[in-house]
């Protein structure tokens, strides 16, 4: 794999998860604003599975739509990473999904699948592997 920018490390993709965590909270706060007025009661129980779905709903156009129209998250932004295909190019929606859903998965146990980027010989996250995308640094 050629790489005319170099990839990302571990350290930036850390910061930029954890601004974009900030402004996801932010993204699901108004989600559940909007939601509100159409809830009985305006409550919202614990572990209401339509609610975590339409959540989950959220999260994925936040990060799908950002990685699909130029490639970066407002937190990917701040910390100059760009989200491309390792074949080159933008991400499709369903690079985007893929990404999306690993992600979720390299969580478990215990965020391997971002650490994973220290032993993969191309400096891939595990969920970069599996939806064939690659975290670029932009002008590094």
């Amino acid at each position: 794999m050629s790489d005319p920018l170099p990839l990302a490390g571990l350290p930036r993709r850390a910061a930029a998860m954890f601004y974009d965590s900030l402004l996801l909270a932010a993204v699901l706060f108004l989600a559940t604003l909007l939601l509100l007025p159409v809830v009985p009661g305006g409550v919202v129980e614990p572990g209401n599975i339509p609610y975590m779905l339409y959540l989950a709903a959220v999260a994925w156009l936040y990060f799908a739509w950002h990685w699909t129209h130029g490639g970066q998250t407002l937190g990917m932004k701040a910390w100059r990473l760009r989200l491309r295909r390792r074949e080159g190019g933008a991400p499709s929606i369903g690079d985007a999904s893929l990404r999306f859903v690993f992600a979720i998965l390299s969580w478990l146990p215990a965020g391997a699948g971002f650490l994973w980027v220290l032993f993969d010989r191309d400096g891939l996250a595990l969920h970069d592997r599996l939806s064939g995308t690659a975290l670029e640094v932009v002008d590094p």
